[in-house]
């Protein structure tokens, strides 16, 4: 008998299923879970399912609307993928987000159309008074960071260094530094590799079960298939926090055993991603079966798009400034903080 502890919805318990394999290092067919075929229809994975000119002159061109006038947010790395979707998140929840960005070398004294505003866009050469200047004609100011691993260690050296606060969305760097960096410098941050805020409450929800169930599942055999983007090399740091719990559990899993899913067309044939979402997406499938394979378990968590780590980091910065306001004495948080203190858009 398979049971699963997610409740499916009703219009994917009616539709028509294909079957999914896990495929081995071989390729030959090792299990099969069902996925929906029907993409009209609810998912069948519910749970989350720089030249510099003078910045003064630029920042003079946008000033923060009354709504929100006091929090107003830079987006480093505008014009990424991630940089658009949190400009748009920031401005659809009234927030104020200064015209100007820090980015590759390339777009330096370049000017970007972005959500219906400019943005100027300085490079690497003349960071530290650009923000300084930015911090001077808004002093509440919050950094967002969606910028490159190899850029984390030495964003944050800068964030720190002028006394700026931020949310650090980026993953990679060396992260006991940059913990160690915010520290010695008090300045107030949130950092998280993960900002969907859903998908932070279920890993939450995993880790509670792993503490206080350790060995529950211990004999069970796991498979992990995970699918994102393709110009996504590295395994994703969600999976990893996943297995992690599920070791915790008893469960014996090597990272190197996940099924790393990047070609567009077996993401669009046997894993069921849109068309429109194979340049960004992320779908996680997670199956555990019992020694004698009379019980089955399945986790399954997929997100199309990124509004949902777009709309997390802007409650990530809303909450940052609360604590900033109230001068809290914990400096340091990360998403499941902000979920603790509730009152989430």
């Amino acid at each position: 008998m398979a049971t699963s502890p997610i409740l499916t919805p009703t219009s994917v318990l009616q539709g028509h299923h294909k079957q999914l394999a896990f495929l081995s290092r071989e390729g030959s067919a090792r299990s099969t879970v069902p996925i929906s075929h029907n993409r009209t229809r609810s998912r069948s994975f519910p749970i989350v399912s720089m030249t510099a000119t003078p910045v003064q002159t630029f920042l003079e061109k946008s000033a923060p609307s009354n709504q929100n006038q006091n929090l107003s947010l830079m987006v480093n790395a505008c014009t990424g993928k991630m940089g658009k979707a949190v400009i748009q998140a920031a401005q659809a929840a009234g927030l104020h987000v200064v015209p100007v960005s820090f980015g590759l070398e390339e777009e330096s004294g370049k000017t970007f159309q972005i959500g219906g505003n400019e943005f100027f866009v300085h490079g690497p050469s003349d960071r530290e008074s650009v923000l300084a200047s930015v911090l001077d004609k808004y002093p509440n100011l919050i950094v967002v960071d969606y910028t490159a691993p190899t850029a984390v260690n030495s964003n944050a050296e800068l964030y720190c260094k002028v006394g700026v606060p931020f949310v650090m969305g980026t993953t990679g760097g060396d992260r006991e530094l940059l913990h160690k960096t915010v520290e010695d410098s008090k300045v107030y941050a949130v950092i998280s590799p993960q900002m969907g805020k859903q998908v932070v409450a279920f890993l939450a929800a995993m880790e509670i079960m792993a503490e206080q169930f350790p060995g529950a599942f211990s004999g069970y055999s796991l498979q992990v298939l995970e699918s994102h983007q393709a110009s996504k090399a590295d395994v994703s740091g969600t999976a990893k926090a996943v297995i992690s719990c599920f070791n915790k559990l008893g469960v014996s899993f090597n990272m190197d055993e996940i099924q790393l899913i990047r070609d567009p067309k077996e993401q669009l044939e046997m894993v069921g991603v849109p068309e429109e979402h194979l340049s960004g997406h992320a779908f996680h499938m997670y199956h555990l079966t019992s020694p004698d394979e009379t019980v089955s378990f399945e986790f399954q968590h997929n997100v199309c798009g990124r509004s949902i780590y777009a709309e997390g980091t802007v409650d990530a910065a809303l909450f940052l400034a609360k604590k900033i306001e109230s001068r809290d004495q914990k400096r340091i948080y990360n998403m499941i903080d902000v979920l603790r203190e509730g009152n989430m858009r």
